[in-house]
């Protein structure tokens, strides 16, 4: 028997395309993929549109949830973040022409185009950065900042002692801090 078996039969259900099914997922975590949409992105509409296209993801590999590989909550996060990260990825990679052609007149000083701009470079030098660190380190600050789990539940997910987490968090966080130091460093 599977130990999570309530999580398994839902995501059936889901896949099946249940509508009570979709609803009670969207009850248990839409919260939580919302607050992760809102650290991601920079407005309250892209989150929201964020969130639906997750779901409908959610639903089209609803069929792939394995409980033995994983907890549901860690799969819809894993999902999610890298939702997120796609849409950002696109975003930085071709901004939209409305976009340059708005704001041609403003200046590097300029308010919220620059801001918005600066946001989205920091947000992205900042998962690539992640991907530098050492696993346990990247793990733990995953979990503890993207997904929103405590570090006693980060330690009992990783079957790792509470201080090793809480070293692994603080030596990661150093790093990237040194790492954006010397980045901003660069441009100064």
């Amino acid at each position: 028997m599977l130990t999570n078996e309530p999580d398994y039969r839902l995501m059936r259900r889901v896949a099946l395309g249940e509508e009570e099914a979709v609803a009670e997922l969207y009850d248990r975590f839409g919260p939580l993929v919302y607050k992760l949409s809102r650290q991601f992105l920079t407005n309250t509409a892209e989150s929201e549109d964020a969130v639906q296209e997750i779901f409908v993801r959610l639903w089209q590999t609803a069929d792939r949830f394995d409980p033995r590989k994983a907890k549901l909550v860690t799969w819809v996060m894993l999902i999610t973040r890298r939702h997120l990260i796609d849409r950002i990825r696109k975003k930085t990679v071709r901004p939209k022409k409305q976009e340059l052609g708005e704001h041609h007149g403003e200046t590097a000083t300029d308010g919220p185009v620059t801001s918005k701009v600066w946001l989205e470079e920091r947000n992205q030098m900042l998962l690539q950065q992640l991907q530098t660190l050492p696993e346990l380190q990247r793990t733990v600050i995953e979990r503890a900042y993207f997904q929103g789990f405590t570090l006693r539940e980060v330690s009992r997910q990783l079957d790792a002692p509470l201080g090793t987490v809480k070293s692994a968090l603080s030596r990661g966080l150093l790093r990237l801090r040194e790492r954006g130091d010397k980045e901003t460093s660069a441009f100064h």
